[in-house]
């Protein structure tokens, strides 16, 4: 039987075509979920222009864009990342009149939450009523060890205790509360997350990790013939910050001693501490910074080095440069801990253990001699690792997955399917 065309609605602050990160989870799911059902998103005014010029090229008639800002004179303050917190804030509590009216004329059969992945901030979808809502994808639950903590530096240090008094502060929002009981369901990424919501009120909590990729992007991803032949390099990719752990993945590239580079991809306010940190350890001129390079160069390093990734993130909710790693045929070295803990597999690389920063540099350093010094095993981890993104993290596939969960979850008799450990 044909699955029913639904009208959904969904809430996508961070949603724009050819982005990775939360920008490209708020236009895959909406773009993708249009296939099935009458999709409306509320996004920010801000990415009209290319999501107009997108959604005209596609020509997917079950779309629909609702831009949503804070007038000119609410906003002055607001530059780039500076005010982004109450700037969302504020986004989604004066969002609710806009989507109260739209409700109104649309009479959706499901509502859900998808941008900001984080759920320490209210949903404007929780005012609306008689209409289940979809909580999630969230994440956010995820902290860095304590044990980790003198290793971030003085600015690292600060940053992740303000997030930590921030996070439990949110957590006794009232509004952020009255949105964890009005959910139906919440779309945890991490186990982490998944905890903390439940403590909210949420009423049933599914794992479902956030991350995809499209079809085309895991087309062009694929590795090009021969591109074992040329020298091993390890790569971190991402914003220069503390929470990344580049300075453990520099510190267990020392200990190895294999005869490789290492690139740090990426800009940001560690850049110094990470050069310093090369030349203390006697590795600087085996190490290169390049600075931030765009999505499309980062593509084509993946399916042409010969390459493994190094991601030792100590809070990472997501991983999108882990799955962009594994479709381009690289195996991954990460941590333990949060998004990528589930989503790299043994088989497709090293899931190292986070008890302290010196367990962890000698364990990615053994997995780095290893990797360097059996090129069979690299290939053959890199080969599982882009059919795992193949069989599990595709948008398309993705989409339809959840789908079919919109249905269910769209008739109030139907009882949620709940993860048991969740139940």
């Amino acid at each position: 039987m044909e699955t029913p065309r639904l009208k959904v609605l969904l809430s996508a602050y961070a949603c724009e075509p050819a982005r990775g990160s939360e920008p490209g989870v708020g236009w895959n799911l909406a773009v993708h979920l249009a296939r099935h059902h009458d999709v409306w998103v509320l996004t920010r005014t801000a990415n009209r222009e290319v999501i107009e010029a997108e959604r005209a090229r596609l020509g997917l008639s079950g779309l629909h864009v609702v831009y949503h800002d804070l007038p000119r004179w609410a906003r002055f303050w607001k530059r780039g990342m500076r005010g982004i917190r109450l700037y969302y804030y504020l986004w989604q509590l004066t969002a609710i009149p806009l989507l109260r009216c739209l409700h109104r004329q649309v009479r959706f059969d499901v509502v859900q939450h998808v941008t900001f992945v984080k759920y320490w901030a209210p949903c404007a979808l929780a005012f609306l009523k008689g209409v289940p809502l979809i909580w999630g994808p969230i994440g956010g639950g995820e902290s860095a060890p304590r044990s980790f903590w003198g290793t971030l530096g003085v600015r690292g240090l600060l940053y992740e205790a303000v997030r930590e008094g921030l996070r439990t502060l949110s957590e006794w929002d009232p509004l952020v509360r009255l949105t964890a009981r009005r959910a139906r369901v919440a779309l945890a990424v991490t186990s982490e997350t998944a905890q903390r919501i439940r403590r909210l009120g949420v009423r049933s909590v599914q794992l479902w990790s956030q991350v995809g990729l499209s079809m085309d992007e895991v087309q062009h991803l694929a590795p090009v013939p021969g591109r074992s032949a040329r020298p091993l390099r390890f790569l971190s990719i991402g914003n220069l910050l503390a929470l990344k752990g580049f300075h453990l993945g520099l510190q267990a590239f020392a200990a190895s001693g294999v005869s490789a580079e290492y690139w740090i991809i990426g800009e940001g306010p560690e850049r110094r501490r990470l050069e310093a940190l090369a030349r203390k350890l006697g590795v600087a001129e085996r190490v290169r910074l390049p600075g931030a390079l765009p999505r499309a160069e980062v593509f084509r390093l993946l399916r042409t080095e010969n390459a493994v990734l190094v991601h030792p993130g100590l809070h990472d909710s997501g991983g999108w440069v882990c799955l962009e790693a594994m479709a381009a045929g690289c195996p991954v070295i990460c941590l333990d801990l949060g998004g990528p803990a589930h989503l790299v597999p043994p088989s497709a690389g090293f899931r190292v253990s986070a008890r302290d920063p010196r367990q962890a540099v000698d364990e990615m350093a053994i997995a780095m001699r290893q990797l360097a010094e059996d090129p069979e095993t690299r290939m053959h981890m890199g080969e599982i690792a882009r059919q795992h993104v193949l069989q599990h993290y595709v948008w398309e596939q993705r989409a339809a997955e959840l789908s079919t969960w919109l249905t269910e979850w769209s008739a109030k008799s139907c009882p949620v399917n709940v993860a048991p450990e969740y139940a």
